[in-house]
């Protein structure tokens, strides 16, 4: 939501595809996923207290928003199985618009997965809808440091043109760097369109009705360009003005207008993911523990080189051995309602010499092996120069 006129436009349709096809296996509805939040609004009313809460007042919201937020039925109800945010031109706290800023915060709470809203957009002039994720417990610092997804944004001065867009400290509006892309959908105010992004360790992907129109991608830096390792809430609202969507003013002849929401789901992804642990291991090592992310209902089988025996947790995300003298692969099977992943992690042995004697062998190609005592194969090939 925090924007100014600066945006991302059409990226290269080779380059899409190109990750299309190199990431097929994360986009579009997810069938290896399990569903772990969602509101159908099936009940007439309020919205249920226990998945929604309220931001309140009319502060601007650091955009010069000219609306005041209100949990009131006037500004938000559920009816006939649909969410309806209602804009309204009237002077209420001291701002001249009336609106609604639904929040999950502490009561759907996320870190990676699938989250999708299927909404009817608002038109016209001064309209600022947004779909959006704001981090929960703000690690890294206050805005933009600690992060900003914004799924869906919409303004009504440029009806049709959907936009999606991440926020961080190195890449935020205010450098005029933020990362970002757009999808045109000529009917988003009089059709319901699915909006949605796929958030995994390594990226982010936005779709539209599951067109995918923008990756963006962990560089693996450090927080700065991808804040994206800590847990986000989802935010629902229409805006009215300010830096962006008050650009061209706003007509005052279309109120009320309404976001209206079908539903809201989350799903947690079943995919490929790293096993965690050590890398190079003494011979004999004991207690030593490799884990890997644990997807709630997923089978896991581990498998380790000649030698090694599991003291704990085989079956689980989180396994301990007692290493042997060689070096190899630590395997693990992860199965989820017939999808199946392998992942590997290889092991090498590292062997410092004791106080034991050491044994040089050379030969005519004066490569010498130096064998640490005691130990069986435990050797270090070296060159030397006589």
């Amino acid at each position: 939501m925090r924007k100014n006129s600066k945006f991302f436009t059409g990226k290269g349709i080779l380059l899409i595809l190109g990750l299309m096809m190199i990431q097929s296996v994360v986009y579009g509805q997810p069938d290896h996923a399990r569903l772990v939040w969602f509101d159908e609004f099936t009940a007439d009313g309020s919205p249920d207290a226990a998945k929604w809460g309220y931001d309140l007042g009319g502060d601007g919201w650091g955009n010069d928003e000219l609306q005041y937020y209100t949990d009131r039925p006037e500004n938000v109800i559920v009816e006939n199985g649909k969410l309806i945010i209602t804009a309204l031109k009237e002077s209420y706290g001291g701002m001249e618009y009336t609106s609604t800023r639904l929040i999950t915060k502490q009561k759907g709470d996320w870190l990676y997965g699938r989250i999708e809203v299927k909404a009817k957009l608002p038109e016209g002039t001064g309209t600022w809808p947004a779909i959006w994720m704001l981090p929960t417990d703000w690690e890294y610092g206050g805005w933009p440091a600690s992060g900003e997804i914004d799924i869906m944004e919409h303004v009504g001065f440029d009806m049709g043109n959907v936009h999606g867009t991440i926020h961080t400290e190195a890449y935020n509006h205010s450098l005029g760097t933020q990362k970002g892309d757009n999808i045109i959908i000529p009917d988003v105010h009089t059709a319901f369109h699915v909006y949605a992004i796929e958030w995994v360790e390594d990226a982010i992907y936005f779709f539209a009705d599951d067109e995918l129109f923008f990756t963006f991608t962990n560089n693996h830096t450090d927080y700065t360009t991808w804040p994206f390792d800590k847990r986000f809430h989802l935010l629902l609202n229409i805006a009215i003005g300010g830096s962006w969507g008050g650009q061209q003013g706003v007509d005052d002849e279309i109120f009320p207008q309404t976001l209206e929401i079908d539903y809201v789901r989350v799903y947690k992804l079943f995919r490929q993911y790293s096993i965690q642990g050590p890398s190079e291991i003494e011979p004999n090592q004991e207690n030593i523990s490799f884990s890997i992310y644990n997807f709630e209902g997923a089978n896991y089988t581990w498998t380790f080189p000649e030698g090694v025996s599991i003291t704990d947790g085989q079956g689980t995300a989180n396994v301990t051995v007692n290493w042997g003298e060689h070096r190899g692969t630590v395997n693990v099977l992860q199965t989820y309602e017939g999808v199946s992943y392998t992942s590997v992690l290889d092991v090498e042995i590292v062997v410092e010499p004791g106080d034991g004697p050491l044994i040089i062998n050379s030969n005519e190609d004066e490569i010498g092996t130096w064998i640490a005592e005691p130990g069986q194969g435990n050797k270090i090939e070296m060159e030397y120069e006589e």
